[in-house]
């Protein structure tokens, strides 16, 4: 399958039904006192996440510019394993859902982490081969 659009890939696709069932299953949940802290922020991040591939394609074409949403999606991803993980240890909220998203997120920063490296060695043969036309 060829990639026309940002959301033909997978890390977007996944990360924003993750995001969706976040903010409808878990942070309604979450008790008020937490509304300017750790509501806050997961809301923040898990939002982040797909808006950043969203961007970052659009970049793709720059190689630091790309890079650059890469490292910030897999830093967003990050914490909002964080924040899964003290959702279910502290307030005891869709520990199942939870610790399903935690492997969504985590498969997410590896994959982000592979979508890097690959990009990287596309460019650098793209690099070669336009040398030697």
């Amino acid at each position: 399958m060829s990639i026309k659009s940002f959301r033909d890939l997978e890390i977007y696709q996944n990360t924003y039904r993750a995001m969706l069932r976040v903010m409808r299953e878990i942070l309604p949940k979450l008790p008020a006192s937490e509304r300017y802290d750790l509501r806050d922020q997961f809301s923040r991040s898990c939002k982040a996440i797909p808006r950043l591939i969203a961007e970052g394609y659009a970049k793709k074409h720059q190689k630091a510019g790309f890079q650059k949403y890469l490292d910030d999606t897999m830093a967003e991803c990050n914490e909002t394993i964080v924040s899964l993980e003290q959702v279910k240890d502290i307030y005891k909220i869709e520990i199942q859902l939870c610790d399903e998203l935690i492997v969504i997120y985590d498969k997410s920063v590896r994959q982000t982490f592979n979508l890097a490296s690959a990009w990287e060695q596309f460019k650098n043969r793209r690099k070669i081969s336009d040398n030697y036309n």
